[in-house]
């Protein structure tokens, strides 16, 4: 019947559905497809980032004691912060964390930078060098903490005996037991873990300045030093803002290995305001102010990129 009005020039009554590429190739031709592609992302985004922070933001403002559940849920305002004020250790806490992040982040990127530059020669056996370089950073936080402190210990560890019997030391020490090295190891034990992040953004950085600048250089008589100031150090200016935001974020925000290596001790010389925020909320059970101290990091943390950025003058 179809096919003869078909035929016949009738119009026919069977209809069929658009196929799927293109009723995709229709729709990507219109000025609004970007917008489609981004749903997901933007979705992904409210779910993971954007919902609970704004949750831990209003926390912040209410009484929230798992320990208390006769104290409810009511809204308090701003008492959390103005116990933050009177709080000792926050203090300490922020304070540790200014010299913890100041102090990792700045011996992580000599360091990475050193490596960076060093695996961006034409040597022999730089790919061996470079998988060495890299190990520290493919172990877990739980993992290169434990090692660290097994090798630190005072009686069973091996640092503890090379020195010893290289007359640094008399006896074994308990580097993360005494207050004026606790610390200061965990810095370096830190330093030791992180630098290849600086390390690998460094070398692709290096990899991606053309070779003619050095070499119009070196013909206009510029040394190595002045090259290594006037071309390498602007063609990746970018890269180095980018790299020091996200350490030093990661540094604040992740308290790890002070968890495993101290657990904030001894005496809360090495309380940090992240590991202050885990153990307020996870020992003491007091979300309510701890996610007070979260917003105070985060706060912290914006005001800290705000500032850096424009000491280096960066606008994009």
């Amino acid at each position: 019947m179809t096919d003869n009005a078909t035929r016949a020039g009738l119009p026919t009554t069977r209809r069929f559905l658009p196929r799927p590429e293109t009723w995709l190739g229709h729709i990507s031709e219109h000025r609004h497809w970007a917008y489609f592609l981004i749903v997901p992302s933007i979705l992904f985004i409210f779910v993971i980032i954007l919902y609970p922070t704004a949750n831990g933001i209003v926390l912040s403002f209410r009484e929230m004691r798992l320990t208390r559940p006769d104290l409810g849920t009511d809204f308090v305002g701003l008492r959390q912060y103005a116990d933050m004020l009177s709080d000792p250790v926050f203090w300490v806490a922020l304070y540790n964390t200014v010299k913890w992040a100041t102090a990792a982040v700045l011996l992580e990127f000599i360091l990475g930078f050193a490596a960076a530059l060093t695996l961006n020669r034409d040597l022999p056996g730089m790919k061996v060098i470079a998988v060495l370089i890299l190990l520290p950073w493919f172990l877990p936080n739980v993992v290169a903490g434990n090692i660290w402190a097994l090798m630190l210990d005072p009686r069973l560890g091996v640092l503890n005996d090379i020195f010893v019997r290289l007359g640094f030391l008399s006896e074994g020490m308990a580097w993360l037991a005494d207050p004026d090295t606790a610390l200061w190891t965990a810095v370096v034990i830190e330093a030791w873990h992180g630098y290849p992040f600086f390390a690998l953004l460094f070398l692709a950085a290096l990899k991606g300045i053309p070779k003619d600048h050095y070499k119009a250089a070196a013909v206009d008589g510029a040394g190595a030093i002045q090259s290594f100031w006037h071309i390498t150090l602007p063609a990746m200016k970018m890269v180095i803002a980018a790299a020091v935001i996200l350490r030093v974020i990661g540094l604040v925000n992740s308290p790890e290995l002070l968890l495993i290596l101290t657990g904030g001790g001894p005496g809360n010389t090495t309380q940090v305001l992240s590991l202050y925020a885990f153990q307020t909320a996870y020992l003491r059970f007091d979300f309510g102010y701890a996610g007070a101290l979260s917003v105070v990091m985060f706060i912290i943390l914006m005001a800290f990129c705000i500032l850096y950025l424009r000491f280096l003058r960066i606008r994009d």
